[in-house]
Formats: structure tokens, C-alpha cells, sequence
């Protein structure tokens, strides 16, 4: 009876590792039919740290389970230098080359959940800084498209996201002229801030797209969302105040 017993644990023992090792096989080399990229998850040491980001989002107000599950997935670490990597994983904006930033968590998600992303839409964002963003817009299955005004920026994000398994879209050059030979696009997010919207982008909306942007000077902005309801006609709307780097034309070498 005994001998029979230890068959069936060891059994059961077997077969739930094996159920482990097929699921972790299967979602660790998710391929983006969307977009082409390889998605791969955060080293095991950050995972928990990464999830536990997600979760005090969560907790702040973010709601849109995508977001929070691609935030949960990435590891914020790989996006800045190692003499803060400490800092990773807190709440709070970092800073990166140029004078930039890697923005605070709860604002990348919050202009996230704002463009409502569904899988497969073609997403331009302005300013591709560190990369962070991006790779959460990949996480989401949007086709993305970003394009950065610091030739250094765009080659180290570029590094770092394909060192990752992302491939988004990215491009050198200045992001008030946006991509007119890849739009229209359903969606735009600008991550840094413009006085007033910039009207190329806006002419590069699809109808029934929108744009989530930062508007104002740099003692603080309203977060943005434009709406284009046909082809002469956007309806605008705010969604609180924040503080971003100001957005700049031209690019730099």
C-alpha cells in the first residue's frame, strides 16, 4: 500500500512540474503578432519588485488590468543607470542622459489607461526617452512607433529594448514633425510637454483616433486627451495637472 502510494505522489509530482514547465515555456517567448516583437519576461530577481509596482498602481487608481499587467512584466531597472537601479522600483521619476527623465510609474500608466489601448492599434509616441514607455506599449500589443529628438536617447533605447526582446518602430528626428509617412495612427502620446498641441500631430490623428498629451509651460501642465471626431472637428478634454520636461523642436546629435 505504501509502495503504491509513493507511485502515485511521484506521479502527480511529475506531472505538475512538467504543466510548470510547459506554461513558463509558452509565456516567456510570447510572439507579438501584431507588431513582430518577442516579449520576454523580467529576470526572476526583479519580477516581484516589478508586480509590486503594479500593485501600489492598483492601489493609486489605476484600473486598466493591461496596464498594470505590462507594468508588472517589465523590468524598470534595465532602463536607467546602475548608480540608481536602487530606485527602480519606487513611485517616482528618474533621471536618464540629456537632462531627461524616466517618468514616474503612476504617470506612465495613468497616460496609458488614457488611450484605452486595444491590441494591434498603431501607436506614435513622442519622445522615446528611456525606452520604458515604449516597452509598455509593446507589452500591450499596440504596433508602436516612437521617434526621439536625442540621436543618443534613441540608440540607447533602441539597445536596450531589443536587448529585451522588443522591436517597436523606432526613429532619430523631431517629434513636432511626427511620422506623416507612417500615419494616420489611432493613437499618439506625447511625454513631454508643448505650450500649446502641436497641429501636425494632430493632423496625423486618424478620425476616431485621439491624443494623450501634457499642455502648458513648465511651471505645470493639463494632462490632454484630443479627440478626432472628423476630419476639421477635435473635442478636447483635461485630466488633472502634472510636470513634465518641456517638449523642444529640432533634434541633437
Amino acid at each position: 500500500m505504501k509502495t503504491r502510494m509513493k507511485h502515485v505522489l511521484s506521479f502527480i509530482l511529475i506531472a505538475f512540474c512538467c504543466a510548470v514547465s510547459v506554461t513558463c515555456a509558452n509565456n516567456k517567448n510570447r510572439q507579438n503578432k501584431n507588431t513582430g516583437s518577442l516579449v520576454v519576461s523580467p529576470s526572476q530577481d526583479n519580477t516581484s519588485e516589478a508586480k509590486k509596482l503594479a500593485e501600489g498602481l492598483r492601489r493609486k487608481g489605476i484600473t486598466d488590468k493591461r496596464v498594470l499587467a505590462a507594468i508588472g512584466n517589465i523590468p524598470r531597472h534595465k532602463f536607467i543607470d546602475e548608480s540608481i537601479r536602487e530606485y527602480a522600483y519606487l513611485d517616482r521619476p528618474l533621471p536618464i542622459d540629456k537632462g531627461q527623465t524616466i517618468s514616474q510609474p503612476y504617470t506612465v500608466a495613468f497616460q496609458t489607461e488614457l488611450l484605452q489601448l486595444k491590441p494591434g492599434e498603431k501607436v506614435l509616441e513622442i519622445g522615446t526617452g528611456s525606452g520604458y514607455q515604449a516597452a509598455v506599449l509593446c507589452e500591450m500589443e499596440a504596433e508602436v512607433y516612437s521617434i526621439e529628438r536625442f540621436q543618443d536617447l534613441h540608440l540607447k533605447a533602441k539597445e536596450t529594448l531589443n536587448k529585451l526582446g522588443y522591436h517597436p518602430n523606432l526613429f532619430f528626428g523631431d517629434g513636432y514633425e511626427g511620422l506623416p509617412e507612417h500615419a494616420p495612427f489611432d493613437k499618439i502620446l506625447i511625454t513631454a510637454a508643448p505650450e500649446k498641441i502641436p497641429e501636425k500631430l494632430k493632423q496625423q490623428l486618424k478620425v476616431g483616433g485621439w491624443m494623450v498629451v501634457p499642455v502648458g509651460g513648465r511651471m505645470g501642465q493639463k494632462m490632454t486627451v484630443i479627440k478626432r471626431v472628423s476630419k476639421d472637428k477635435f473635442h478636447e478634454s483635461e485630466h488633472g495637472d502634472f510636470i513634465f520636461v518641456p517638449m523642444q523642436e529640432g533634434t541633437e546629435k
